[in-house]
């Protein structure tokens, strides 16, 4: 519980009407969600208006409102509190009245087009090995010390994120890791939160169905970098044309890691086989589980973040030298199998190109590359024919098949993907809607030594059809039609 007074620090109000001093027992956004003696804010949202939901939420016993516009019928014992931006404004609310946890936590945010998972879950892991207790917010899961809770988003609402660090701070955490989606940042989900430091992976092609144009992309990842305090760490990837983009208007210390430029943390490659990858870092080789280029980038923003959080850089090596990647990124199935099975998150033209060049530079050439892929429903169109050409430049074989259609027609979706193969290649491209069939295929069709890439949805254990999510795992239907074809 909280006076509203307290709880509106930091806002910027337009307007104010009522009592000031009401008790707040609680915040949300979701007019279905508010009980007696709630703040109800009202926010513009990408599916409706909170504002049109005001007087439901008074009705519900809301003792204060927070919107950009005032309803047409006040409520004489409601306090209503108008603001600029109704979302910027829940981010500072909800970081107020759960005690503004973040500034108890050395909160670092992940943000880029692919790695923030690996980034994150490795940082999570390194400093929970090198003795902190810490807290994760991921794509794959949450993470309060050894408490696991499912995601619900990459990046959660303001309200589920402040709950989410003010019960790390406390279980004893000293540390957070968390992913930063775009979305998250155009939307001030993050807004009120204290970071200590932001990594950035890359950019790539993706979300273009909300950015619109790739400069929105681009913009949206800026600004968080933007808005960091003198008091925090930048750590950019100086190999990817946007990472000093990113670095141009922050206030924060500067940083960058790379392996082609002379950089603050560089690695260099040294080999790169399906079991790990060397690297030089610290003047010296270092083996790591994890495999292929893009893997390397990962490991130099885990390194370079710890070595600004001030751990000692010998043991980070020892300790990230032993860690393997977040579930369902490159994940080996049945290591050991005749057939070489591979499941991967990669739903973006880029990190789908990463993992098959990676599979490409370790093949001796006399083995098939089977890749099964898709694309997910209502998501970027655009991506979708440069999905099918990559797959088909760089495998043997490809079946084309569904993804979470959600409510787009999968049939649909395949043949906007099918836009990107040339009649050369549709020879080796088959067309299987069905994902489990499409996977058997794929794993009737290998021979010993073959290589499976099972692409696009990676960790998830569902598949999103017309609003309902059905149980479905890549990785137990592969283990599963591995083990029906080896008998």
């Amino acid at each position: 519980m909280a006076e509203l007074k307290d709880i509106l620090y930091k806002v910027s109000l337009t307007s104010t009407s009522g009592n000031m001093e009401v008790d707040v027992v609680g915040v949300c956004f979701d007019s279905r969600q508010v009980k007696p003696g709630f703040l109800f804010v009202a926010v513009s949202g990408t599916q409706s208006d909170g504002h049109q939901f005001i007087s439901k939420a008074v009705d519900l016993g809301a003792s204060a409102v927070v919107c950009e516009t005032l309803p047409e019928t006040l409520y004489e014992k409601t306090t209503y509190v108008t603001v600029k931006d109704s979302a910027k404004s829940l981010g500072i609310i909800a970081a107020n009245f759960f005690g503004n946890p973040s500034q108890k936590l050395k909160l670092i945010g992940v943000t880029g087009t692919n790695g923030k998972t690996t980034v994150a879950t490795l940082l999570y892991k390194l400093f929970g090995s090198l003795g902190h207790r810490c807290g994760l917010i991921s794509t794959v899961e949450y993470r309060i010390v050894d408490q696991v809770l499912p995601s619900t988003h990459t990046t959660p609402d303001p309200v589920q994120l402040n709950q989410l660090l003010g019960r790390m701070v406390e279980a004893g955490c000293t540390h957070a890791f968390m992913e930063v989606s775009s979305h998250a940042i155009v939307q001030e989900r993050i807004a009120g939160l204290s970071f200590l430091g932001a990594v950035f992976t890359n950019i790539t092609h993706d979300h273009l169905d909300y950015h619109k144009t790739f400069e929105n992309y681009i913009k949206a990842k800026k600004k968080f970098f933007d808005e960091l305090s003198a008091d925090a760490f930048a750590l950019v990837n100086a190999d990817d044309k946007r990472g000093m983009v990113m670095l141009q208007n922050t206030k924060a210390t500067r940083y960058t890691f790379g392996l082609k430029k002379l950089t603050d943390f560089k690695g260099k490659m040294i080999s790169n086989t399906i079991e790990g990858l060397e690297m030089e870092l610290f003047s010296k080789p270092i083996w790591f589980k994890l495999i292929g280029d893009f893997n390397a980038y990962n490991i130099l923003a885990v390194f370079g973040t710890a070595v600004l959080l001030e751990q000692d850089p010998e043991q980070t090596l020892t300790v990230l030298s032993s860690l393997q990647s977040a579930p369902g990124r490159f994940e080996l199935v049945l290591p050991g199998s005749k057939i070489t099975a591979i499941v991967d998150y990669a739903h973006t033209p880029d990190a789908l190109k990463n993992v098959l060049e990676t599979i490409s530079s370790f093949r001796s050439g006399n083995e098939q590359v089977i890749t099964v892929v898709g694309c997910g429903g209502n998501r970027d169109k655009t991506k979708r024919p440069l999905m099918a050409s990559i797959a088909v430049r760089f495998s043997d074989k490809v079946v084309l098949t569904s993804d979470n259609p959600r409510d787009e027609e999968p049939m649909e979706i395949i043949k906007e993907m099918q836009a990107g193969i040339g009649p050369s290649d549709a020879r080796k491209t088959l067309v299987i809607a069905d994902r489990e069939e499409a996977i058997k295929t794929a794993c009737m069709m290998a021979n010993e030594r073959d290589i499976i890439l099972v692409a696009g949805k990676g960790h998830e254990t569902y598949q999103e059809i017309k609003g309902v999510k059905h149980p479905f795992d890549d990785r137990e239907v592969v283990e599963r039609m591995l083990k029906l074809v080896a008998n």
